[in-house]
């Protein structure tokens, strides 16, 4: 059973940064790990993803350029670096693992089989 927990977020102006940790438990080594995120009223929506030995990833288009997903295997830990943060990025983060066969692409949220709970972003302006 792999289990999933977040930290890292918090609240920031505009234009500041922060970074999300996933730390797993369990073994995701050969799972695709992603980013995920839903705002008050909004439906959850990716952000970003990675595959299992990190040689690709994707994100939405409202954070490229922005944001970095990348993963420690050997810490099994997934992180989030966000930069020039915007109001609109404000929502709670989750991270997701999900098992081979899998797919990092940022549609892929259905295909995930492992939340985390969260952490809260805020960015005011």
């Amino acid at each position: 059973q792999v289990q999933l927990v977040e930290s890292g977020g918090g609240s920031v102006q505009a234009g500041g940064s922060l970074r999300l940790s996933c730390a797993a438990s369990g073994a995701t080594s050969n799972y695709c790990m992603g980013w995920f995120r839903q705002a008050p009223g909004k439906e959850r929506e990716g952000v970003a993803g990675i595959s299992p030995r990190g040689s690709y990833t994707a994100y939405a288009d409202s954070v490229k350029g922005r944001f970095t997903i990348s993963r420690d295997t050997a810490k099994n830990t997934l992180y989030l670096q966000m930069n020039n943060l915007k109001p609109e990025d404000t929502a709670m983060y989750y991270c997701a693992a999900q098992r081979q066969p899998c797919s990092p692409v940022v549609q892929a949220l259905p295909r995930y089989n492992y939340w985390g709970q969260g952490t809260q972003v805020t960015v005011s302006s």
